[in-house]
């Protein structure tokens, strides 16, 4: 079990609390606004309304040598880049930052913080993707170039094999596992010699490039 520290609830931190939390690790929730404190209360090991800019108060609710930080507070730049140099005071290594603006990601990786998330456009660059690419149901970008895509069984593709289909040879893909839709099975490494489905669909990995002619075949 681990503990984190969330910083700022709104949807964002909220709902990274959550998820955390139902994997079984302890929660330290922090916010100024007393009703998103309570609300996130039965999703937190500790929620407490505090400055998440001091750490004097932040260190009262445990969260010094916390094994990660979240902080979601909003578009004011300013709050995060204090909650980050507070978090770093208390010992905590790992910090990522919900940004609002590509101007606010830079200065947080120039403080040196594990990862940037902007939700915005990284759902807007997905939604993209899968409006250009024919058969594609989702996107997750990995980063320099590459990405997870979950894509259709192009029609050219059914009722043959992977081996027969030598995807990583003529495309540089990896279909790391398939999802047979009719069951709601997920199949992690499927079987090379087992005929594709109309109905399945394939999380594959790769470089978006190769990934995009794949997709083209739908």
């Amino acid at each position: 079990m681990k503990r984190f520290v969330v910083i700022g609830l709104g949807n964002f931190g909220s709902s990274v609390a959550e998820a955390l939390f139902s994997q079984g690790h302890e929660v330290i929730a922090i916010d100024l606004n007393a009703e998103a404190v309570d609300r996130i209360g039965r999703f937190s090991t500790r929620a407490a309304v505090a400055d998440g800019k001091n750490a004097q108060m932040l260190e009262r609710a445990g969260a010094k040598n916390a094994d990660a930080g979240v902080i979601s507070t909003g578009d004011d730049i300013t709050a995060s880049i204090l909650a980050t140099m507070a978090l770093r005071d208390l010992s905590v290594r790992d910090i990522y930052v919900k940004v609002v603006s590509r101007d606010h990601a830079r200065v947080m990786d120039r403080l040196g913080v594990t990862e940037t998330i902007f939700p915005e456009r990284e759902s807007a660059l997905a939604l993209g993707t899968r409006m250009s690419g024919a058969g594609l149901l989702n996107y997750v970008n990995l980063g320099g170039g590459f990405s997870i895509q979950e894509m259709a069984v192009p029609e050219e593709w059914s009722s043959k094999t992977l081996r027969e289909l030598s995807l990583r040879v003529r495309y540089g893909i990896t279909v790391v596992a398939l999802h047979d839709v009719l069951t709601d099975q997920i199949i992690a490494s499927p079987d090379p010699d087992a005929p594709l489905k109309d109905s399945d669909t394939l999380l594959v990995t790769g470089r978006d490039t190769d990934l995009a002619r794949a997709a083209q075949l739908e």
